[in-house]
């Protein structure tokens, strides 16, 4: 009961909701609760107090024994949830390097030689790890060098500071190429938020960046001018829910959990697992901390419309940001994707609005570069083809990583 009123508090305390003092408080909460002992820090003292006051007369001694018994089992809690973790670490250690940014590391995976091919980097969407692109990680490392990156909070990387938002990412992922040793231009592939984090890098420093593909990425006017979506709600109060039970050692992914009781993302899910494999049961034996959870909640956050309208001059990559750097967005042609044919057909007017704006925001991103170029997916694919038609996705950056003749000369 006790998660569940925190979680809602903190849910109802979004960055739309209170002050500066109060977000500059609510992201040392978020960085206290990531630490792997934050439950012990909170329930030994609680035992104390409550072994004090159990020798009180009255009705001090109930409170004390009540107090003593929640502090014992949120230490039990927390030393159940610290072995887990040492026990996860030793078993899987990181397959990269871990590289120090200025007070806390990112994990970078580096597997290949480029030669005179550009090095592709890859990011996953959602606010993942880089194993989440191992499917086409696997099928380009023999033909160049093919960077996977743990975003802060993910993976073997550590949570970092607070809070996380994109522009923040964008840095980060540029200093930990830099710390790994990993020289470009690169080709950076993003998928989905993926997509945004990759174009907010590529407006940052284009200078990196030989080519962005974008792979259905996702552009803010989704976000900001789209229909409400209850599910964006509810990725953040599971992720939410979650962090708050791995803090006493509970072992529970709620979104999972939800996702698996659904029969609609049962073909999903497993399709993903499918295409991940050991990749996908090593990442979720390594990210049960805390801090996983509350860094892709605070990510999300940040993407949260009213976060956006606030920051958004920070977040946004718009019409000519990019001037003439290769952009090539990736994505299903029509809005088949959302719905069936059948269902298209039988939409409603206000169902047809919103398959239109789903399928007609996302070519903003052609006005970013005057140099952009559009590839559809093969038909029938969804916004998951890098899963779907991962030889397909493979075949594009194929392409994206040669040289052109300007380049060769160079």
């Amino acid at each position: 009961m006790t998660s569940i009123a925190c979680r809602g508090a903190l849910d109802r305390w979004g960055r739309d909701a209170v002050g500066e003092e109060d977000k500059l408080l609510l992201d040392r909460l978020l960085s206290f609760a990531s630490r792997d002992w934050s439950a012990l820090a909170v329930g030994s003292p609680l035992v104390l107090a409550g072994a004090w006051l159990s020798t009180r007369a009255g009705q001090f001694q109930l409170i004390g024994l009540a107090l003593a018994a929640l502090g014992a089992g949120l230490t039990i809690g927390s030393f159940l949830q610290m072995s887990r973790l040492a026990a996860s670490r030793r078993r899987f250690p990181p397959p990269g390097k871990m590289v120090d940014i200025g007070g806390y590391r990112i994990h970078v995976l580096a597997e290949g030689e480029a030669g005179n091919l550009h090095p592709v980097v890859w990011f996953g969407g959602g606010h993942s790890a880089g194993a989440t692109m191992a499917n086409l990680h696997r099928r380009l490392r023999h033909r160049t060098r093919s960077i996977l990156i743990d975003r802060p909070g993910t993976g073997w990387s550590d949570t970092g500071p607070f809070p996380r938002s994109t522009p923040r990412e964008a840095q980060e992922i540029v200093a930990a190429l830099a710390a790994a040793g990993e020289s470009g231009p690169f080709v950076f592939a993003g998928h989905s938020f993926g997509g945004l984090l990759a174009a907010n890098i590529a407006r940052r420093r284009p200078d990196l960046i030989a080519r962005l593909v974008l792979l259905d990425a996702t552009p803010l006017e989704t976000l900001v001018f789209g229909p409400k979506l209850g599910a964006l709600r509810q990725m953040r109060g599971d992720v939410l829910l979650t962090g708050l039970l791995r803090c006493i050692g509970v072992q529970i992914d709620v979104g999972r959990l939800r996702a698996a009781a659904d029969p609609r993302h049962k073909e999903a899910m497993a399709l993903y697992q499918g295409e991940l494999g050991e990749d996908l049961t090593r990442l979720r034996q390594v990210e049960i901390s805390a801090g996983a959870s509350f860094a892709t909640w605070s990510a999300f956050e940040d993407l949260h419309a009213p976060s956006i309208a606030e920051r958004g001059w920070e977040l946004s990559v718009y019409d000519g940001d990019l001037g003439d750097l290769p952009v090539w967005v990736v994505a299903p042609a029509t809005a088949e994707e959302v719905k069936g044919e059948a269902e298209v057909a039988a939409a409603t007017d206000e169902q047809s609005r919103m398959l239109r704006f789903f399928a007609t925001s996302r070519e903003r991103y052609m006005a970013t570069s005057s140099a952009a170029r559009r590839i559809a997916t093969p038909a029938g694919s969804t916004h998951q083809f890098v899963y779907e038609t991962p030889d397909f996705v493979a075949k594009v950056i194929e392409e994206a990583i040669q040289p052109q003749p300007e380049e060769r000369k160079a």
